[in-house]
């Protein structure tokens, strides 16, 4: 790859900038692709960005940033996104800082900004090497995420329409489904856990095997029906159905009969059981009964050493005697049976016998 280091004005930067869904974002006299399909939303904070502004009004040197230079002449930004949109947006009048934005300035200021100079490395050779540079270059400070990284190694057509369902500000698949997934769409959270689910985990192998498709509509039409599941069979929420993995349980249980009505008595009697300390395993257990999914709480220590004492040190499966760091609490009557995790309750077992019951 040929590199060429530049000073570029950012009244030249500048120049030409828009940011609209039918243009891009653009700028450079149009000649700059600020975003192109690899490239994620603007994510800096407030502070992050009016850190820029103060930096370049104050003459500090900004980390240099790096363009790819296209065949037909234009460029695109490879790194650099966060910092060039800074500039843009302030100069444009998006945005103020302390209360000032680039036209409440002074005529010298404003210039001082427009004449301040850019470091810009032009890269030119060919696509996968410049993806290779946008893997490896974190000037800015903001670590791409994996799944950032993957729709640089597999940006195409596919990747470009995906994007637009699942990792926009206001998207589609947030619109849908905010309440019932974490993570930010503009920092791919929401793309990732779609592909996660329709891939059951081959992340990576999905989006090869797409990466040229021309739109990425079987996914969103994948997503849809696994938020309509969750809805139909959860019809009444919680906040904690945000931390569910709902894909997996749809790829499960969407052919089997399931009676709402059954499902929200129990969810309502096992979030009032204070027992139970991970609420949101509670929507996988109605389903498969996987005990492991709600983190029962363990007996504390004084209810074993209670027990210990009452059993004289002895197991009640084996009848031997350990030391007490050699044996483990246990539920005399089940949790499931309707067994509490109280000193009552409390019997020691020796690790062993533990183990095999616990794998019955």
């Amino acid at each position: 790859m040929k590199i060429e280091l530049k000073e570029i004005a950012i009244q030249s930067l500048t120049n030409g900038f828009v940011d609209n869904d039918e243009q891009g974002v653009v700028a450079y006299g149009g000649k700059l692709d600020i975003r192109p399909p690899y490239q994620r939303e603007f994510i800096y904070k407030d502070k992050q960005r009016d850190a820029v502004i103060d930096s370049v009004r104050n003459d500090f040197p900004l980390n240099v940033m790096y363009w790819a230079v296209r065949s037909g002449g234009d460029y695109e930004v490879i790194d650099g996104q966060q910092r060039t949109l800074s500039i843009c947006q302030y100069v444009n009048g998006d945005y103020s800082i302390n209360g000032l934005a680039f036209h409440n300035l002074q005529d010298d200021q404003q210039q001082q900004i427009l004449d301040y100079k850019l470091m810009v490395y032009f890269c030119s050779g060919t696509d996968s090497e410049k993806l290779d540079w946008f893997r490896t270059i974190n000037i800015a400070g903001e670590e791409h995420t994996a799944q950032e990284l993957r729709n640089a190694v597999y940006a195409g057509p596919w990747t470009a329409d995906a994007k637009r369902y699942f990792s926009k500000t206001g998207c589609a698949a947030s619109g849908l489904a905010g309440d019932y997934m974490t993570g930010s769409p503009i920092r791919q959270d929401y793309l990732e856990t779609a592909i996660d689910w329709m891939s059951e985990g081959k992340i990576e192998e999905y989006m090869s095997k797409h990466q040229h498709d021309k739109n990425a509509k079987p996914l969103w039409e994948y997503f849809r029906k696994v938020i309509d599941w969750v809805k139909s069979t959860f019809p009444e929420y919680r906040g904690e159905m945000r931390y569910v993995q709902w894909g997996p349980l749809y790829n499960q249980f969407k052919g089997k009969t399931l009676i709402p009505k059954t499902l929200e008595k129990e969810i309502a009697r096992l979030m009032e059981d204070e027992d139970v300390t991970k609420k949101s395993g509670i929507y996988p257990y109605v389903l498969d009964r996987d005990e492991r999914h709600l983190n029962i709480r363990a007996f504390s220590d004084k209810m074993k050493r209670e027990a210990y004492e009452r059993q004289k040190g002895i197991c009640v499966k084996c009848k031997k005697k350990f030391p007490f760091e050699q044996m483990e609490g246990d539920h005399i009557k089940p949790w499931h049976k309707g067994g509490k995790t109280d000193a009552k309750n409390c019997q020691m077992l020796c690790e062993d016998d533990n183990r095999t019951k616990s794998g019955k």
